[in-house]
C-alpha cells in the first residue's frame, strides 16, 4: 500500500494552478484512464535525467498526496530527485507545456525536460 501524506504535511512537489487547471482537464477527458497523476524521472534526455507525467493508479511504494483534489504519486527513486520541485503548465510562443522548476537541477537543456 502506498505511503500517503496527511493534510498537514507539505507535499514534496507542488502544483501552480495553472498545472492543476491543465491535468484535471486531462483527466476529464474520454482518452485518459487512470487516478492520478504520476510524477518521475526517468534516465536520458540531453542532460542525463528527464521528468516525466502521466496518468496511473499507484504502486505500493509510491508516496501520494492531494494537492487541490487531485491526486498525485511518486516513486521513492523519483522523489529523491524531485523534492521540492515546483511544475508549472505555460503557455507562450516557444511552446505549451509543463516547466519543472526544480531547485537542485544543476544543469538544463534547452528542451525544458531534462536536468541533472
Amino acid at each position: 500500500m502506498s505511503e500517503i501524506l496527511g493534510p498537514d504535511e507539505d507535499p514534496p512537489i507542488v502544483l501552480s494552478e495553472r498545472a492543476i487547471i491543465a491535468v484535471k482537464e486531462f483527466l476529464a477527458s474520454d482518452e485518459v484512464e487512470g487516478s492520478g497523476l504520476r510524477v518521475f524521472v526517468q534516465g536520458g534526455g540531453c542532460a542525463g535525467f528527464q521528468y516525466g507525467l502521466n496518468f496511473s493508479e499507484p504502486t505500493d511504494v509510491d508516496l501520494e498526496f492531494i494537492q487541490d483534489g487531485l491526486r498525485i504519486f511518486v516513486d521513492p527513486i523519483s522523489l529523491m530527485h524531485l523534492e521540492g520541485t515546483t511544475i508549472d503548465y505555460v503557455m507562450g510562443l516557444s511552446g505549451t507545456g509543463f516547466k519543472f522548476n526544480n531547485p537542485y537541477s544543476t544543469r538544463t537543456c534547452g528542451c525544458g525536460s531534462s536536468f541533472s
